[in-house]
This record gives C-alpha cells, sequence and structure tokens, in this order.
C-alpha cells in the first residue's frame, strides 16, 4: 500500500523568486534585496525558520500581485543567512516539500501567504518502478548527448530510488528551461510527474543530438577557413620576400568587391575568377587575363548615378545658348526633364527609363553638337560613340574571353568613361553602319535600344547583366531610308530640318562669327561683318543644309581680316559685300532665277536633296520624228518612271487638248532636267513633267513664278511628297511667289516659318487639272 501524507494549510511569509526556482530535497543559496523579501526573511527568522519561496511569471516585475506569481511553490528551510554589502542579503535554503500559493493574505510590511501541502501518495506500483527505471536510462542517454552533466551528477542521481525525489533531483540538476522546470514542480501527482520528465529528457535528447551535429559542422567549418586563412598569410609572406606583388593584388581586388555594390551574378563571378587568380603559379600568362577580368568588373560604375538637374528654366537657357532654332529638340527634352520632376514629386521612386531617341536630319545642321548641350541641360556625363563604317558585331557585344586580347564592347567601355550609370549616350551615324562576315552590329543594337531589354544588358567579354535602362541614349542618322526597320521601330525619331537663310545669318552673327573670332585670336568685335555681307557670304559662298561650310568660309574672312589688321595697322576690320568678293573672290555659287516672262515647255519644280531643297527647271521639247522619248540629266530609275506616267496621262487625255491621236508616234519628245551632272532621283517631280509635255505638246506658255511639286499617278491624281519645308525655302530664296502643292501636304505647311508663308500664294491640288489652271497660260483664241 502506498503512504499518504495527509494535506495542510500552513500561512508563513512569501519572497518571489525572479529567473531561480526551489525544489524540495535541494540546497540552494540566493540573494535577497527587496525590502519586502528581506522584511519576510526576517520573519521567517523570528519563526520557525520556514519561508514560501514562489517564482514570478515576469521577472521584470518589482511589487507583484497574486497573478503575477506561479501556482505552485515550494516551503523552504532557512538554513544560513549572510549580509552583504549594499543592502543585500545571501541566504542558504533547503526546500522541505511542494505548496500550493492559495492566497496572499498581507503585502505590507512583507508578503504573507496561505499555502496548502497536498497529499502526496508514494505509488509502489510494477508501472512506477518501470517509469524510474525508463528515466534513468533516459536520463544516462541525454548525458551522453549533451555532454554537460557531470560525473558527480551522474553518480548522484544514479543512487536515487524514491520516484519522488527522482524526478525533482533531475530537475533541479539539468533542466535548463524555467517553463520545464515548473511544469515538474506543479504535478503533484508523482506517476504523471515522472511521465513528463521522460517526455522533457526525450526532446533535450534529440535536440542535443542536433546541437552536436551543427557543432560538429560549424568546427569542421572554422576549422577549414583558420587553415584557409594560415596558408594564405604563408603563400602572401613567401611571395612578398620573393618579391612578387600578386599576392597583395589579390587582397586589394577581394577588397573591392567587397566594398562594390555588384550585383549577385557579378559578386559571384568576380569572387570565382579571384579566387582562380589566387591560386595561379606566379608568372602563369592567364593572370593577366583573369585580373583585367576583375578589374574591368569593378571599374564599371555600379550604382552610381548623376542627379538631373531639373529646373525647365535653366535647361532652356543652356539650350539656347549654343544652339539656335531647333524647337522640337528642345521641346522633347523639356517634356522629358518635366515628367522626371513629376515623377519625383508624386511617387517615391522617382527613377524612370531613359529616352530612345534618333535625331535624323542633313549634314552640319548641329545633330551631334546639340547631344552635348542636352547632356549640360540635364546634368549628366555625355559619352560618344560614332558608328559610321562599324561592322564588326563585337564593337558593339564585345568578345568572348576564349579569344586572346578579347576586351569589352564599346558600350561597356563608354560606360566605364562616363563613371556613371545614366550618361547621355550618343550613336553617331547610325545610318552608317554596314554587316559583313563579321556580324550585323545593327541587329546587336536592338537588345541596347530596347527600354523592355536593356535593363540586363550582357556583354560577350563579361557575360553579366548590366542596367542601361537609365541612360539616355541619342541617336544621330542623315537618313531614315538605310535605318533597318526594327532598329528604327524602336526610336523616337525627331525630324531636324535644313536652316533657312534667316536661320543661318542668326546662327553666323552670334556663334560663328564670335566663335572663329576667338579662335584665330583677334579681340572679340574686332571683325564686324554686315547683314548685307553675310547674305552673301551664305547665298554667293555656300550651299548647303547646315552650316559647316558656312564656319569654314567665315573663318577665311577672320584669317584675311586678321592680316589686314597687322599690315595696315587697324584695330578693326568691317566687311561689306564688297570686302567679301575681295577676300574670296567671285562667288561660287549662283542660283538661277526663274525667268520673268512665261516660256513654253519649261516648268519650275522643287528638290529636296542632302543638303536642303532646291528649285530645279524641268524642260520639255518636241519635235517631228518617229516616236522616241529621250530623258536625260542623270534621272533615276523612279524620276523615269514618273516622266512615262505623265506621257501616259498625256495620251489618255490627248482629245482634251485637242492633240493628234498619233503624236506619239510622229513626234520625238526630249524632257531633260538641268543639271545634267547632279544624280537626281524620286517621285516628286511628276507633276512638274506632266506640266511640261502638256505645255509643249499644245504650246501654251507656263508661268515662271510657279513653282511645284507632287506624285502623278496614271489616273492624274497629285500624291503627297516630302520635304515641304526645305522645298518652300529654297522656292522662297529663287524668288517665287506661287506654289503648288499636294492637298495632302496641306498640313506641313506648319512647320514652315512665317516670314516664308507670307511671300506665297500657295494652291493645293488633287489631281492634275487642278495644277495646269494655276500653271499655263490662258488659251489664245
Amino acid at each position: 500500500m502506498p503512504k499518504k501524507k495527509a494535506k495542510q494549510v500552513m500561512r508563513l511569509p512569501l519572497i518571489p523568486l525572479r529567473g531561480l526556482m526551489v525544489f524540495p530535497h535541494m540546497v540552494l543559496h540566493f540573494d535577497v534585496g527587496r525590502a519586502r523579501s528581506v522584511a519576510a526573511l526576517e520573519q521567517a527568522m523570528m519563526e520557525d525558520q520556514r519561508v514560501f519561496l514562489v517564482a514570478q511569471k515576469d521577472g521584470d516585475i518589482e511589487e507583484p500581485k497574486m497573478e503575477d506569481l506561479c501556482r505552485v511553490g515550494t516551503v523552504a528551510q532557512i538554513k544560513q543567512v549572510l549580509n552583504l554589502p549594499g543592502d543585500s542579503i545571501r541566504v542558504l535554503v533547503e526546500g522541505e516539500h511542494r505548496a500550493i500559493l492559495k492566497t496572499i493574505v498581507e503585502e505590507d510590511p512583507y508578503w504573507v501567504a496561505d499555502a496548502e501541502v497536498p497529499s502526496q501518495e508514494l505509488p509502489d506500483s510494477p508501472e512506477v518502478q518501470a517509469l524510474v527505471r525508463t528515466t534513468h536510462e533516459l536520463f544516462e542517454e541525454y548525458a551522453r548527448a549533451s555532454m554537460r552533466v557531470s560525473g558527480e551528477t551522474l553518480r548522484s542521481v544514479g543512487e536515487v530510488d524514491r520516484p519522488d525525489q527522482l524526478a525533482d533531483i533531475i530537475a533541479a540538476n539539468v533542466l535548463t528551461r524555467v517553463e520545464d522546470r515548473q511544469a515538474i514542480l506543479e504535478e503533484i501527482d508523482v506517476e504523471k510527474r515522472l511521465e513528463t520528465l521522460c517526455g522533457i529528457l526525450v526532446r533535450e535528447s534529440e535536440l542535443a543530438a542536433i546541437e552536436k551535429q551543427v557543432q560538429s559542422r560549424l568546427k569542421k567549418q572554422i576549422d577549414k577557413n583558420q587553415k584557409d586563412y594560415y596558408l594564405r598569410e604563408q603563400i602572401k609572406a613567401i611571395q612578398e620576400e620573393l618579391g612578387d606583388k600578386d599576392a597583395t593584388d589579390v587582397e586589394d581586388l577581394r577588397k573591392r568587391i567587397a566594398e562594390t555594390p555588384l550585383n549577385e551574378e557579378a559578386r559571384e563571378k568576380a569572387s570565382r575568377e579571384l579566387d582562380r587568380l589566387s591560386r595561379m603559379a606566379p608568372g602563369t600568362p592567364e593572370i593577366g587575363v583573369s585580373r583585367t577580368y576583375v578589374e574591368w568588373i569593378l571599374d564599371l560604375p555600379w550604382g552610381e548615378y548623376t542627379t538631373d538637374n531639373l529646373d525647365l528654366k535653366r535647361a532652356r537657357r543652356v539650350l539656347d545658348e549654343d544652339h539656335y532654332a531647333m524647337e522640337k529638340v528642345k521641346e522633347r527634352v523639356i517634356e522629358y526633364l518635366a515628367v522626371r520632376k513629376m515623377k519625383e514629386m508624386n511617387t517615391q521612386d522617382g527613377a524612370m527609363k531613359g529616352p530612345i531617341l534618333c535625331f535624323v536630319g542633313p549634314p552640319g545642321v548641329g545633330k551631334t553638337s546639340i547631344v552635348r548641350g542636352i547632356a549640360r541641360a540635364v546634368g549628366r556625363k555625355f559619352v560618344q560613340m560614332s558608328l559610321g563604317g562599324v561592322r564588326d558585331e563585337a564593337e558593339i557585344r564585345g568578345h568572348r574571353r576564349t579569344y586572346i586580347g578579347a576586351i569589352p564592347g564599346r558600350i561597356i567601355a563608354g560606360i566605364k568613361q562616363a563613371g556613371t550609370m545614366n550618361p547621355v549616350f550618343l550613336f553617331d551615324e547610325i545610318d552608317k553602319m554596314s554587316s559583313d562576315f563579321r556580324g550585323d552590329p545593327a541587329s546587336a543594337m536592338l537588345e541596347v535600344l530596347d527600354a523592355e531589354q536593356n535593363f540586363a544588358f550582357r556583354d560577350h567579354y563579361l557575360e553579366l547583366p548590366f542596367d542601361l535602362s537609365r541612360v539616355m541614349f541619342i541617336t544621330t542618322a542623315n537618313s531614315k531610308d538605310t535605318i533597318p526597320g526594327p532598329l528604327l521601330d524602336r526610336m523616337e525619331v525627331i525630324e531636324v530640318p535644313s536652316y533657312t537663310e534667316e536661320e543661318k545669318l542668326h546662327i553666323a552673327k552670334k556663334h560663328l562669327l564670335p566663335k572663329q573670332t576667338l579662335e584665330h585670336g583677334l579681340p572679340p568685335k574686332s571683325v564686324k561683318v554686315s547683314d548685307a555681307a553675310m547674305r552673301h557670304l551664305i547665298e554667293g559662298y555656300t550651299r548647303e543644309a547646315g552650316v559647316r561650310t558656312l564656319s569654314r568660309t567665315i573663318a577665311r574672312v577672320v584669317r584675311k581680316a586678321a592680316v589686314e589688321m597687322l599690315e595696315e595697322d587697324k584695330q578693326q576690320v568691317s566687311v561689306n559685300p564688297h570686302v567679301v568678293e575681295k577676300y574670296l573672290g567671285a562667288p561660287r555659287f549662283l542660283r538661277d532665277m526663274p525667268e520673268k516672262e512665261p516660256k513654253v515647255g519649261v516648268v519650275n519644280g522643287l528638290a529636296y536633296t542632302a543638303v536642303g531643297g532646291e528649285t530645279l527647271a524641268v524642260e520639255c521639247a518636241v519635235m517631228q520624228g518617229t516616236g522616241q522619248v529621250q530623258l536625260t540629266g542623270q534621272l533615276g530609275d523612279v524620276m523615269k518612271e514618273s516622266a512615262r506616267a505623265a506621257l501616259s496621262w498625256v495620251r489618255a487625255h490627248s482629245e482634251e487638248f485637242k492633240l493628234d491621236q498619233e503624236f506619239h508616234k510622229n513626234l520625238d519628245i526630249h524632257i531633260h532636267v538641268p543639271e545634267g551632272a547632279v544624280p537626281k532621283d524620286g517621285p516628286s517631280a511628276g507633276v512638274t513633267m506632266a506640266t511640261a509635255l502638256v505645255s509643249a505638246l499644245t504650246g501654251r506658255k507656263v508661268r515662271q513664278d510657279v513653282a511645284m511639286t507632287g506624285e502623278i499617278t496614271l489616273r492624274g491624281r497629285v500624291l503627297p511628297i516630302g520635304g515641304v519645308k526645305e522645298k518652300l525655302l529654297a522656292a522662297y530664296r529663287a524668288g517665287i511667289t506661287t506654289i503648288l502643292l499636294p492637298k495632302e501636304n496641306k498640313k506641313d505647311l506648319e512647320d514652315v516659318p512665317a516670314h516664308v508663308l507670307s511671300q506665297f500664294r500657295i494652291f493645293t491640288a488633287e489631281e492634275i487639272g487642278d495644277v495646269l489652271k494655276v500653271a499655263l497660260s490662258p488659251e489664245e483664241e
């Protein structure tokens, strides 16, 4: 029969414990510092030296209440009290038995509590004996797994057979978690207490085994790292002794890799290549290749961005300082800055992809130089890459590292040169790329100029993703015709037209003359050129869409002026048209001014060339013959086809013009377009040749103050053409007063300067009949 202790209630001074607990039969010393705890200890010493010890749930509470204390504590006998410096007392106690906290009777000047000592059965059944044996075995297994139990504790536990004491002594000496120890203390039933302890020991044994594996693995790793470090230091010392600097280079590169904000793939590749470099024997040719590769990666401006200057007024001022006109280009830059500013104001991340622009226009109009102005206005670094004659794809993407002397492409090289990830990057002359057996660089440009792909551009040499999405890519071209369609589709095309005479005059006076005066060492404003002289320069000595030749011609004038100033001891030279001819000789270009009187078979046409617009006279002569048609003046295939289409239309309408039905058999027709040495092509002279044919065949005169342009069909429809602005500027210079345009080109008149439009009477035509009504003189009765 199990022994049973009677249940009783004791009123004892109470001491709350923080971070520890006392089990029955356990001897423990602890320090007492709180005033109430010291008073409770003194009261217990005056009585029977018994005190009730209960653990706090939260050790941070200074004045615990009933709900802050655990349910079960220990009644202990005070064995020794020692006063310590600083009003603290160290007390030695021995636990006697468990007790349940019923209520706190007093709180001042110390805690007094009623503690119920539960009745305890001391079971002696086979189940309990089996639990005792299992507990011993699990405890020994835990001791082996954790290696934290001393031999003395093992022997002490092995000598305990009483089931109620066994659980308490193991919990007091082995368990570390306060929750586990409190759970054992609160279990009144001995059999359940042992079962709870067994479960805790199984769990702790498993955790100890896992912890042991982790510690073993960490120890191996630490040992390996220490070994690597020791060997690396030895190698470093040996190489320094031998005078080899590679070791210090590797450490410097390793430090740079740690400090550079590389992306994950770049960091992995750079580290792997550096490890390979560190293992190479001195003098190996591969050392230079590996070091160059790592240095290229680290020299790129990872995470470096310049801050855009978003002041729109300043940007306008900077763009206007160096370039006159070019309004579409300037407006596009201002729009970009405005959007950047709005995005920065209204979103957390103000970053946005850079625009990809293409400036198309004739040579010398300032396409390349305006890009430098854009970089200055936005506040970004500027990089230029000329694509003229580039035919190797490796120029764009770089060479693979398998080749000797491989280097990255010029895009990555340009980014390195800029030192930021968001420069203004100019691809100059993109229409002049070519392809051969080495690849097609235009196809390689597709990825670079695609905003949806260039955030992870991969150079063949680096084989790493590099973000180009924040770069402002700008390309220039003289013609869209030679740019591949897919590449053109990726760019926002902005037409840069040729300059008018008025614009050239302004540019020459404001920019070119001061620049040439400064470059030739003359004092500012020492060479004064009148407006009439400058117009004479523009008209008689240059014929171009841009101002390059004009700049060189002004330079000649300045040099002549410098000679005159020195020889005649002048401080200033004034240049008029007479002085221009004295300096430069007779004018090189004389414009064919239109005839005053109407002529038969001579029609003024308008043409668009690489250097701007031109007027050309189409001449048609009819003579007796066998029906031959001659086309002269170096005409291209398209222009010849336009002449044949015009002739077919005239034949189809011969009755309307009272022509002989057989005229095409009895007459020879000769169409000539001077100047004969200049190649010409395009469909826009169709209406001009049709008008010349009708005039020559009918004998009706053509007004010479009229100029026309437009494509003709077999049905006589007039189709739209390009280059309207340039053609009207040519007519303006030639003194034309009446213009005939296709009706669908009426919208293009918006781009023509107002002072030019004011000189013309403009007629639009849908069919050739509308043209003939205006161009031909009335029939004589």
